[in-house]
């Protein structure tokens, strides 16, 4: 089985999180990943597909490099995926043993590269007729380990595609965009502490957790309710393998499938902030089945019964993210018709509004202030908006940027990041804003209608003006944590 789609597309994004300007350059991957049922894990989608390399620093701080046979060049180690391969991560690990012998243990993630590449590059394979291969694109995750021992580590060469080794230093990597983004790294650093944790789910949309000992000042959130998961030990070369080494030793399970959900921040003892990689993954077994080692123990929950259990916010919000996201496959028993939630009397229309969510490669986002004889929130920030007329969505946002603020937008360049529905109060009609992102625009924002807004000003999302719509507020802080809908506004 191949490595699923949401994999590769939460592990593009989490990169161009930290390399927004490099989205325009990535396009082509982009447009990959937006196209339906195509597999650009498998090798034999020639309309371009995802290869991995390993990007190995040493003690020294040299950088690993293979001389590949077939297309004589001084390489990385790398390759393609195969059906047996957990992670893209997991690629890499595997081509530098198969290509150079060097064990996955004998190297560990770099330190806030455990999930995320160092680089994507895109590149053009030459046809090989003889191997029915017409020419394509790789799209090559290059992922960043150290070599964590200072003794030599044995080298057994793949002889039919690998010719020979050399350790570079970093000025003389071959790719220029990769010696760019490893000039700026400490090349010697130590492995910082890290967490990995695993949330596991079933079929019916429940949650596996873990009950802790009643251990105060010994164990982490002592006696309630959390993920099975721990912290990464020096043998782990990622924290894929710190999560599945936790759930092996911690309830005897191996799950065939983990998939990188996202990155968690928790305070430890000493107050320092530690990561915490999330790894999804669906199980539907016992739990009482396991031989739990650690802590009480092991049950099943639907995230409406987390209310009800002594919970860390953080896991129980985690939980309930996720949920979202991903809703049960397999229906429980139908309720008894009593028991049937009543729909509301009579259809409402919903106003659908557009907004654009014009970003910044720093990062800093566009927001105008609304006129004080505006009728919606007068003298507040607010990004570009308006309503849709006899047109599409999009359509309806290409205007407005044009009209507004005289930007010009192409269809090819928005996308969807976020739907936030809302009411202001209970008798006003109920509201759909569409959040788009344009990953390219034309011309500055000027300002176009001054009956409508006094000022364009570009904010960092860290520092938000007081004085701004609040659902938009929550809409930017969605969009940045990756999420796509939320409700404001709605009574409990």
């Amino acid at each position: 089985m191949s490595l699923s789609h949401h994999h590769i597309r939460t592990t593009v994004d989490a990169y161009l999180a930290r390399h927004t300007h490099e989205r325009e350059q990535l396009g082509v991957l982009l447009d990959a990943l937006d196209r339906t049922g195509e597999d650009i894990a498998n090798r034999s989608t020639f309309t371009g597909h995802v290869t991995c390399s390993s990007i190995v620093v040493d003690q020294l701080g040299r950088v690993l490099h293979v001389l590949h046979l077939a297309s004589g060049k001084v390489l990385a180690p790398g390759g393609h995926t195969e059906p047996t391969d957990d992670s893209l991560a997991a690629v890499a690990l595997r081509e530098l043993h198969e290509e150079t012998g060097i064990p996955p243990r004998a190297v560990t993630a770099w330190p806030g590269y455990e999930t995320v590449p160092l680089d994507i590059d895109i590149h053009d394979i030459d046809a090989h007729p003889g191997k029915g291969e017409s020419g394509h694109q790789h799209f090559d995750l290059r992922f960043l380990f150290r070599l964590h021992t200072s003794t030599e580590v044995p080298v057994v060469l793949q002889e039919d595609e690998v010719v020979g080794i050399e350790w570079r230093p970093v000025d003389r990597v071959t790719s220029p965009a990769l010696r760019e983004k490893l000039l700026k790294l400490p090349l010697r650093v130590e492995p910082e502490t890290a967490n990995a944790s695993a949330l596991i789910h079933n079929d019916r949309g429940e949650y596996l957790l873990h009950l802790r000992d009643y251990f105060p000042g010994q164990i982490w959130e002592p006696g309630m309710w959390s993920l099975l998961g721990g912290g990464r030990e020096p043998q782990d070369a990622t924290l894929e393998h710190t999560v599945r080494r936790e759930l092996a030793e911690e309830a005897g399970l191996d799950l065939t499938d983990l998939t990188p959900f996202g990155t968690e921040y928790a305070t430890d003892d000493a107050g320092a902030t530690v990561p915490i990689a999330i790894f999804a993954g669906r199980w539907n077994g016992d739990p009482r089945e396991l031989h739990l080692t650690e802590g009480v123990m092991l049950a099943w929950f639907a995230p409406s019964d987390l209310h009800r259990l002594r919970i860390a916010d953080t896991t129980s919000d985690l939980v309930r993210r996720h949920a979202a996201r991903n809703p049960a496959t397999q229906s429980g028993p139908e309720p008894e018709e009593e028991e049937r939630l009543a729909s509301p009397h009579g259809t409402v229309p919903n106003i659908i509004g557009v907004h654009l969510y014009l970003e910044r490669p720093d990062g800093t986002v566009l927001l105008g202030m609304r006129h004080p004889n505006s009728a919606f929130a007068p003298s507040t920030w607010h990004v570009l908006a308006g309503h849709c007329e006899q047109e599409n969505a999009i359509a309806c946002l290409i205007r407005e940027a044009q009209e507004e603020a005289g930007l010009q937008i192409e269809r090819q360049d928005v996308e969807l990041v976020h739907v936030v529905h809302h009411i202001g109060k209970p008798r006003n009609p109920p509201r759909m804003g569409l959040f788009f992102r344009a990953r390219t625009w034309r011309r500055e924002p000027k300002l176009r209608e001054p009956d409508k807004c006094l000022q364009w000003k570009f904010w960092d999302p860290a520092a938000l003006p007081d004085d701004l719509v609040p659902y938009t507020r929550l809409a930017i802080a969605k969009i940045l944590s990756g999420e796509l809908y939320s409700e404001t506004g709605w009574p409990a």
